[in-house]
């Protein structure tokens, strides 16, 4: 199953068919904070309402749509199915004969809040969940990003943090140490904040 990653303009031109909230997530969303690439990437992350998701698929419906089911498998999502928690990834491409194009993460909210899936604690407005690039593509507010990343990190999430880490406002560093703390309680990032 091989990927090939779709670009950012392509992501934005096909999400916005949806008419419902979206971000540009992972690696990318925390580039389109510092203003700068700095590392590769093997996909495209787009964070979306879990309510929503039906509205992406109706939105392409030419694409094919495929389930992450824990602890890895991959099975279709048929048209008209909601996803329950537990599934919080999908893997999309244009036909069956396509790469892998984009990743569609599924997150919870109840009214006008995000909830951490990570940690039902941790809270935010959805007007504040992300931030725009001067191209007006909408992204997950880099705070809200690392604390994603900050379960298991890796190298590339080591990287994305130090990257990140000067473009934070003092506010984004309390929020995203009141969520480690939360979360995790010690944490390596929380003597960097």
């Amino acid at each position: 199953m091989s990927w090939e990653p779709a670009p950012l303009p392509e992501v934005a031109e096909l999400f916005s068919r949806a008419g419902v909230p979206w971000w540009i997530a992972g690696g990318h969303a925390i580039e389109l904070a510092v203003g700068r690439g700095f590392r590769a990437h093997g996909d495209v992350d787009v964070l979306l309402l879990r309510r929503d998701q039906l509205a992406v698929q109706a939105a392409l419906p030419s694409w094919e749509w495929w389930a992450a089911e824990p602890p890895g498998t991959l099975r279709p999502w048929a048209r008209g199915e909601v996803l329950g928690a537990g599934v919080d990834d999908v893997w999309c491409r244009p036909s069956a004969a396509a790469p892998w194009r984009i990743q569609v993460m599924l997150d919870e909210a109840r009214g006008d809040e995000w909830i951490s899936r990570r940690n039902p604690a941790v809270r935010r407005e959805i007007a504040r969940l992300g931030e725009r690039s001067p191209e007006g593509l909408p992204y997950l507010a880099p705070e809200v990003q690392l604390f994603a990343k900050a379960h298991g990190t890796r190298p590339k999430d080591e990287q994305d943090f130090a990257a990140a880490l000067p473009v934070l406002s003092a506010a984004q560093r309390r929020w995203l140490a009141r969520a480690l703390e939360t979360t995790y309680g010690p944490h390596p990032w929380l003597g960097r904040l």
